[in-house]
């Protein structure tokens, strides 16, 4: 029987775990890609002569990497070594003395708490942590493990006592409402509503459910050796090894249809890839946009520009630091936290008084930095998704570089931006991710509806299966890796009911339980 063929396009996490699972089957696999390397948003920046990670900085949910690794005939020890993280995250206000910590240990964050904002609120956090505990029990199998669900089928999966659980946070409650009624403290209401971002979403408009990120990081958060651009490189090299192709620096312009069937590529330059599948790591709405033909267009519903989720201003610097002792990850808030999010998702502008988020990407070791030493620092403020509407030029920029400065000064830490400083804005980010604006986690998580709206692996053209943090089960990298997984499933079950061709059989699968999920049972 004919070997099958695939071509995926686009070598973000979801575009290369679709490639390794489909090769493993047997699969001819080519994935192509415009950049010069994997990665996608997973990338690098060089800067003074020293890679960084320029993109996703957090590495949770270790069970979805374990799961697909087994899936494809490999470990988890086939990825650059991981560390866990004592110290979640570092916190620090403006104009206030005293930092928070969050720990892996729950009962560790609750001391810290304790002594931050007083002995009732540390109990609050205990009770909160169970609820989210909860509710992330209810939703991992229903939604993140499964195929895109409806509200109907979500019903049903979730039986009387999951739906009690979401019933008990509120029907349409959001997550800043929700979280008044845990925390008296506004510091702890603005440090947790910031799980909302998470999701490229405000915690004004963003689900109550979202308060189930606690779960994902109290089971653990990783530093990668390398970087996560590493955990990109590593899955592209097991995908090659399984007998994919890879071929970067080779955009795809069309894909190919037959009799309403996507059959196939068209490279710049002309070149035709044909196949009997296609998988689309990419921005959904580059297919509305008729990015890669006309004839795609009705793919997938459209995506207004006020549904679009969070993008970003960065910067990545390497440069010595002095007054305030950094962790892995580090958040630094304004008092003002509603006004962030009116900026960005109503007065459309980059935020006067904004949250910093700042990776030390050096802090990972477990010794000490010396002081002194020069480090990579990624330093991130939320930013509204026009990058096809605006320039964000340095008449913009400069002072949102100036506002971020001042809130880290005004917090402890002293760090000056220099000549080798990279920024990169939304319009940057909408030319590396074509008809995005610039929106990092494709459409916003915004009410409750919203967990039922983004694309599914499977789209209204038969032989198009999409990947990516723009369909389901949404952003980040665990999310992508779980798209690629639902793509790569989508693809086989096409393939072997329009042939007489056999898969080869491999071990794992989306049925393997996760440690998180053993653990409660």
């Amino acid at each position: 029987m004919a070997e099958r063929r695939v071509v995926v396009v686009g070598a973000g996490m979801g575009g290369l775990v679709a490639a390794l699972l489909l090769a493993r089957q047997g699969v001819q696999v080519t994935l192509v890609d415009a950049a010069a390397g994997p990665g996608g948003k997973m990338r690098q920046q060089v800067v003074d002569g020293s890679a960084m990670d320029a993109g996703p900085t957090v590495f949770t949910l270790r069970w979805v990497f374990e799961q697909i690794l087994e899936q494809a005939g490999h470990s988890l020890s086939d990825l650059p070594a991981l560390r866990a993280l004592d110290v979640l995250a570092r916190h620090a206000w403006r104009g206030h003395g005293a930092t928070l910590d969050l720990h892996a240990d729950r009962r560790r964050s609750a001391e810290a708490i304790g002594t931050f904002a007083g002995a009732a609120e540390a109990q609050r956090f205990l009770a909160f942590c169970d609820e989210a505990r909860k509710v992330y029990r209810t939703l991992e199998g229903p939604y993140m493990r499964g195929a895109k669900p409806s509200v109907a089928s979500m019903i049903a999966s979730l039986g009387p006592r999951g739906l009690a659980t979401l019933t008990g946070l509120g029907p349409f409650n959001t997550l800043w409402r929700y979280l008044g009624r845990h925390f008296h403290d506004a510091r702890l209401r603005q440090l947790f509503g910031r799980y909302a971002t998470y999701c490229g979403g405000s915690p004004w408009q963003a689900p109550a459910t979202l308060m189930l990120v606690a779960q994902v990081e109290m089971d653990g958060v990783w530093a990668v050796e390398g970087g996560m651009h590493a955990v990109a490189q590593r899955f592209a090299q097991l995908a090659e090894r399984h007998g994919a192709t890879l071929r970067y620096g080779t955009p795809c312009t069309r894909i190919l249809l037959k009799d309403g069937v996507a059959r196939g590529v068209q490279l710049a330059g002309g070149e035709e890839l044909h196949a009997d599948a296609v998988v689309f790591n990419g921005d959904p709405q580059a297919l509305v946009q008729g990015l890669l033909g006309d004839a795609l267009r009705q793919a997938v519903p459209p995506l207004p520009r006020a549904r679009r989720s969070l993008s970003a201003v960065t910067w990545a610097v390497k440069t010595p630091t002095a007054g305030f002792e950094l962790a892995h990850h580090n958040v630094f808030f304004e008092d003002d936290y509603r006004s962030e999010f009116q900026d960005i998702f109503q007065r459309r502008r980059l935020p006067q008084a904004g949250t910093v988020y700042v990776c030390a990407q050096d802090r990972e070791g477990p010794q000490p930095l010396p002081a002194g030493t020069p480090e990579r620092l990624l330093c991130l403020m939320n930013a509204p998704p026009d990058g096809d509407r605006r320039s964000f030029d340095a008449l913009e920029t400069d002072p949102c570089e100036q506002r971020s400065l001042s809130l880290l000064h005004r917090c402890g830490l002293q760090l000056e931006m220099n000549t080798s400083t990279q920024r990169t804005t939304p319009a940057d980010f909408h030319r590396l991710f074509p008809a995005s604006g610039g929106a990092l986690y494709g459409p916003a998580t915004h009410g409750w509806m919203a967990l039922f709206r983004r694309p599914g692996a499977s789209c209204r053209v038969p032989g198009l299966f999409l990947a990516g943090g723009g369909v389901h089960p949404g952003p980040g990298v665990p999310m992508a890796a779980l798209s690629g997984q639902l793509a790569a499933a989508a693809s086989m079950a096409h393939l072997v009911s329009t042939s007489r061709w056999h898969p080869v059989a491999t071990s794992g699968g989306t049925s393997t339980r996760s440690a998180t999920t053993v653990a409660m049972r």
